[in-house]
This record gives structure tokens, C-alpha cells and sequence, in this order.
């Protein structure tokens, strides 16, 4: 029973990067300009809360280090 759930969420999976893949190239195609800025725009957004999470996650192992209470 298990094993049709992990096939039919595989294939769901597949479908929505398809889906998310055809979309990309044909917003590329037709619209490449604006495409490549929005694209640049959440890769950088990305990276910027990447970089975020990382130092809020460091502050907070700190704090716990020397045995302050976390929020």
C-alpha cells in the first residue's frame, strides 16, 4: 500500500518540475529579458535569506553555549 503512495508522490513530483521547467523556458522564450531579471532577483532573494538564517542560527547556538535561555 505504501510502495503506491512513494510511486504516485514520485510522479507528482516529476510532474510539477516539468510543469515548473516547460514554464520557465516558455516565459524565457517569450519574454526573456524580464525572465532573466526576475530570475536573477529570487536567486539573490534566496541567497540573502540563506545568509540571514545562517547568522540568526549562530547567534543562536551562542546564546545557548553559555547557557542563556533561547526565546
Amino acid at each position: 500500500m505504501m510502495h503506491t503512495y512513494a510511486r504516485a508522490n514520485i510522479l507528482v513530483f516529476l510532474a510539477v518540475l516539468a510543469l515548473s521547467s516547460l514554464t520557465m523556458i516558455w516565459l524565457f522564450w517569450h519574454h526573456p529579458l524580464k525572465t532573466a531579471v526576475a530570475t536573477i532577483a529570487v536567486l539573490a532573494a534566496l541567497g540573502i535569506s540563506a545568509r540571514l538564517a545562517r547568522s540568526i542560527e549562530t547567534d543562536n547556538n551562542s546564546e545557548l553555549d553559555r547557557g542563556e535561555p533561547g526565546i
